[in-house]
Formats: structure tokens, C-alpha cells, sequence
């Protein structure tokens, strides 16, 4: 199936045809929609962003974690003073569980976490939607366990996403955060070829783009390629925050409490 990037208005229309339950485990699972409390934000539900809204602020973004590296670029990030997004995966290199120090750590040193699902499935082209929402729901568990909260921003694996998609991340009360930079560092892990992977990232931030994508569960990345990439926003006179942020959604709407 071929993906698509709907816009707002069209997800919002797509959101309002679907219903409010699916199947989840053989039976039918009712999102009561009065216990999720969207007032706070006005950051969309359902809906790929890709871009900051607040003007001079970039996005570093990092996924797939947590991971054996991922502590060593939380200390880079401290020493430069920047904060991050990190996009964490239940069961993917790593046990989440077993790492909730890295969690806590991370979020007590001012970033945000997100959902990147359970164990990175390609959520589109006919995946079954109990599966779908499984893939979320078994990670919220294991962030409750963690952190007593459950992220409200996620990122699609593969950044792939289509109507489906978007309208049961509405319904589950999701921010879906793509990317304007997608540095492709998985394709350049190694000290030479990551280059390639800083010149793409040049290339989309002469292009405009404020959202980038890199995996800290790369030795590259995390040995050279953040370096160089927040040098390089440094240059730009932009500045470095959370998703949240530079969309100006204040740090309290993060997170919400368990369904």
C-alpha cells in the first residue's frame, strides 16, 4: 500500500468517520474519550507533523533506544547543554524494563520520551489494528512500571503511516511526529561513511527542515554524527529543544496518567 502523509484536515475528517472501537484481543475495546484530556494543547492528535511551530527552534531527535550507547549521548547532550526527544521501543535492542534507569535518567536531565511502539512492526499495508494497538498499549505498561506516566507523542516506525494508522493514534490520543531530516544513519555506521549521513542532514536543514531523525543505537551516531550535527544548528543561531517544545507544547501535556 502506498503511504501517505494526510494533512490535518483531511486526518481530522478521516478521524471522524472512524470508529471508536476496534478489536483488541478478539473483543471490542471502547476508548472512552472523556478520560483523555486533550484540552491542554493545541498540538494535533492523529495527525504526521514533521516541523516545529515555535520559530528558531530544531528538534533533535534520537529512536529505537534504550541501548548501550544511549547513556554516552545523554552525557553528550549535558555537556553541550541540549535537550533531546527520544523515541524508545519496548523489546527492539534492548528490554525497556531492564533500562528504565536510562528512562529516568533522560527525563530527569530535562528530555522527553516518546513511543516508538512495542517492537517496531510496519504498522501499515493491512496490519491487523488489535495488533496495532497492542504494540502501544504493552508499551504503556511498561512506561507506567517505569515512570508512572505514558508519553502522548509517539513516532511510527519507518516513519511509515497511513489513514488507518493516523485514525487509531488519534483514537489513543497520539501526536504522530515524522521528520523533516532523516539522516539515514542506520545506512552510514561507521567513521567514514557517517559523514554521509551529516552532508544529508546539511543538505535538509539548507531545505528547511527543524525535525530530525537519528537512532542512538549507533556507535557512529553517538561518536560523531550528534556532535556534528549540533555544532552545525549551533552555526544556525537556532535552538536546541524537545519536540514538545518546538511545538509549544508546554512539558505538562508530555505525559498523562494510565487509561
Amino acid at each position: 500500500m502506498q503511504l501517505i502523509q494526510f494533512t490535518t484536515s483531511l486526518v481530522l475528517c478521516t478521524l471522524a468517520t472512524f470508529s471508536a472501537a476496534f478489536p483488541v484481543n478478539g473483543s471490542t475495546h471502547e476508548i472512552d474519550e472523556t478520560q483523555l484530556d486533550r484540552r491542554g494543547t493545541s498540538v494535533p492528535f492523529g495527525a504526521v507533523i514533521d516541523r516545529c511551530t515555535v520559530p528558531g527552534t530544531f528538534a533533535l531527535t534520537f529512536d529505537d533506544g534504550p541501548f548501550i550507547f544511549t547513556n554516552k549521548i545523554l552525557d553528550l547532550l549535558r555537556a553541550n547543554g541540549v535537550r533531546a526527544t527520544f523515541f524508545l521501543t519496548g523489546q527492539l535492542h534492548a528490554n525497556i524494563i531492564a533500562n528504565g534507569d536510562i528512562v529516568r535518567r533522560a527525563i530527569a536531565e530535562g528530555h522527553q520520551v516518546g513511543s516508538h511502539t512495542w517492537s517496531h512492526p510496519w504498522l501499515v499495508g493491512g496490519l491487523d489494528q488489535n495488533v496495532m494497538v497492542k504494540q502501544m498499549t504493552q508499551l504503556e505498561s511498561a512506561f507506567l512500571r517505569i515512570i508512572g506516566r505514558i508519553p502522548t507523542y509517539m513516532r511510527p516506525p519507518y516513519l511509515a503511516v497511513d489513514g488507518s494508522v493516523l485514525a487509531i493514534m488519534g483514537q489513543l490520543s497520539y501526536h504522530v511526529i515524522s521528520a523533516s531530516i532523516d539522516t539515514k544513519d542506520y545506512e552510514n555506521d561507521d567513521p567514514v561513511a557517517i559523514w554521509n549521513s551529516f552532508e544529508k542532514f546539511r543538505r535538509e536543514l539548507d531545505g528547511g527542515g527543524t525535525i530530525t531523525l537519528a537512532h542512538d543505537v549507533h556507535r557512529s551516531t553517538v561518536d560523531i554524527l550528534a556532535q556534528a550535527m549540533i555544532d552545525e544548528i549551533r552555526k544556525r543561531g537556532l535552538k536546541m529543544v524537545t519536540v514538545g517544545e518546538c511545538l509549544g507544547d508546554a512539558p505538562e501535556n508530555w505525559y498523562r496518567g494510565a487509561r
